[in-house]
């Protein structure tokens, strides 16, 4: 299995190293243009809900993110120094009374964006598969 990993303090001005390092994963596992766009969006959702709601926006705690290639199939995986969530209890944000709210598509984003989300670690990590030929 080839892997990449990097570990990042939570600064939202961070996101522009993880899209670099998306860059290289891209190359290095020569990623097709049709899913990159779907990692770039899903991916940085995800470190940035790391930085804000995971590690609330503390530097001195980190993020690492992690790219796993195997066969067909490219898995990213997050993990943040924070407490952790209730994923299973998430507000839908496609709901009426949710459509006007600025936040709470993140997670939305990602489950349409990847072909697998998976949380563990009590929310602290979430795993983004994508299938690729």
């Amino acid at each position: 299995m080839n892997s990449l990993r990097i570990q990042i303090p939570s600064l939202p001005e961070n996101i522009r190293i993880v899209e670099s390092f998306i860059d290289n994963v891209k190359d290095k596992f020569q990623i097709d243009d049709d899913i990159y766009g779907n990692i770039m969006v899903a991916v940085t959702e995800s470190v940035n809900n790391a930085i804000v709601h995971g590690n609330k926006g503390d530097r001195t705690k980190n993020v690492v993110l992690a790219a796993e290639c195997q066969d067909n199939h490219l898995k990213f995986i997050i993990e943040d120094e924070g407490p952790g969530f209730n994923y299973d209890s998430l507000p839908d944000p496609t709901a009426p009374e949710n459509l006007d709210k600025i936040g709470g598509r993140g997670i939305f984003l990602m489950k349409h964006l990847s072909d697998l989300v998976e949380f563990k670690n009590e929310g602290r990590t979430v795993e983004l598969s994508f299938y690729f030929n």
